[in-house]
């Protein structure tokens, strides 16, 4: 069965590129121009991407987005944006998006984006809940924490990186491919800030829970 993308962007070469690339990967894309009729199609049918442009013709995708997961939608969500600055990506983030590429892009890039986040969601398909056994519980279709019933705040990166440790329990998982995924391609990865995350996770999940070992990097022991 072919990946359902709803695609919001108002440039019509663009969109005509882009479909025209997906297809050839065999997703069923639904494009629509404007903020109302994305609503009016997520409303109507189940999705396995939002594929959104940010500045669209009556509304912008931030606005839509945070309509859509108001109302209990959780389909990953790719923003697409010629904005760049940090206030930009904290709204576009705070409106519930899973990942942006700014323009212009490679189409490889964005395929490569779209697999990434349909690996992770088909991972978390078969349960609602991680419990981590000391009050800790992540709840997988939302990526929120919880401690004791308590929903506690956990910033973008570290969601991202115990996303990925739950995906691919008991293995180690390199470095590098930690860094592909916390880090956009304009961005330095860091280890001191990897370190940090691996740091601030084991508090709070427990210290066992995540073990590295030199070569071969880290790995979450369920």
């Amino acid at each position: 069965m072919s990946n359902k993308i709803l695609f919001l962007e108002d440039d019509i070469l663009l969109s005509e590129i882009i479909m025209e690339f997906l297809s050839e990967y065999h997703f069923e894309i639904w494009h629509c121009e404007s903020a109302s009729g994305a609503l009016d199609l997520a409303y109507e049918q189940n999705f396995d991407i939002y594929l959104f442009d940010v500045m669209i013709f009556g509304g912008d995708g931030f606005e839509v987005l945070t309509k859509l997961r108001n109302m209990g939608k959780t389909t990953p969500a790719i923003f697409i944006t010629s904005l760049s600055s940090m206030q930009d990506l904290e709204q576009g983030f705070g409106s519930g998006c899973d990942d942006y590429i700014r323009k212009p892009f490679e189409l490889e890039e964005l395929l490569l984006r779209i697999n990434v986040l349909l690996k992770r969601n088909f991972a978390h398909r078969n349960g609602d809940f991680e419990d981590f056994g000391n009050g800790v519980k992540f709840e997988f279709c939302t990526k929120n924490i919880y401690h004791e019933g308590e929903l506690i705040f956990l910033p973008k990166k570290e969601i991202m990186l115990l996303s990925i440790f739950l995906q691919k329990p008991n293995q180690f998982i390199s470095q590098q491919e930690i860094f592909d995924v916390l880090w956009n391609y304009d961005e330095e990865p860091s280890d001191m800030s990897l370190r940090v995350y691996i740091k601030n996770l084991r508090t709070l999940i427990g210290k066992d829970k995540i073990i590295n070992q030199r070569g071969n990097g880290y790995c979450y022991v369920r």
